[in-house]
């Protein structure tokens, strides 16, 4: 399948780093959970398992899973890491989101 989710190299590269400390075999995955400040959360978890419908965000060898209805609210949206002043954190760039609460986990349609 394909999806209009990206990662940045940021993102890819954090992943990366974070995934040595894990089973082999394991990957990142992201999805979209009912619930948070906003009506939607991103949530954020390690996985070994690949399901047969989960579609594969791929960017320098790291490899995001991503779940069918998820993809329906991620689609068109770049995961990246920030590390600023007041924190380091991945952050998602979603352009179907309408609005967004201020620590950026929670969105509404």
């Amino acid at each position: 399948m394909t999806t209009d989710v990206t990662l940045s190299e940021s993102a890819a590269r954090r992943i990366g780093a974070i995934l040595q400390n894990e089973p082999e075999g394991s990957r990142l995955r992201v999805s979209v959970e009912g619930g948070g400040c906003s009506g939607f959360r991103y949530e954020f978890g390690f996985e070994q398992g690949i399901a047969a419908d989960d579609v594969l965000v791929k960017r320098d060898g790291v490899e995001v899973l991503i779940d069918p209805v998820s993809l329906d609210f991620l689609r068109g949206s770049e995961i990246d890491f920030v590390d600023e002043l007041i924190g380091a954190s991945f952050q998602i760039r979603n352009p179907n989101a309408a609005s967004s609460c201020g620590c950026g986990t929670s969105f509404a349609m």
